[in-house]
């Protein structure tokens, strides 16, 4: 998945922003105002950060050595950083989708509310 499909598909997820927190190298993606996907714009090959449940994420290290590892300058717990171009389209959307369903399931009952009304 090249970046502009990996960014319009982040920005399809419901609520979903984008925004540079960190500098204008970094695009955020973000619901509800929490992160759930990044990736750098000046690095090659791209590569993104996606949270990620802890045990999917050995799972997915293991099985994707050196594609999939852990997120730089994130909680590698947590935090999945992937190199989407090399990695086939259908398992880079449903990290994108785990890791949107996350962020989203931990949200307050009010911004739940205020999502729905999205």
């Amino acid at each position: 998945m090249d970046i502009e499909s990996f960014r319009n598909y982040c920005l399809e997820k419901k609520g979903a922003t984008e925004a540079f927190p960190f500098g204008e190298d970094t695009l955020v993606f973000k619901v509800m105002g929490k992160m759930f996907a990044l990736t750098g714009l000046n690095t090659l090959p791209y590569r993104a950060s996606l949270k990620c449940n802890p045990d999917r994420a050995v799972e997915l290290r293991e099985e994707y050595d050196g594609l999939i590892t852990g997120a730089y300058h994130m909680n590698k717990k947590h935090w999945n950083n992937i190199q989407p171009e090399a990695l086939p389209q259908k398992l880079v959307i449903d990290l994108i989708d785990h890791s949107y369903d996350l962020v989203k399931d931990k949200l307050t009952k009010s911004q739940k509310s205020a999502l729905k009304l999205l």
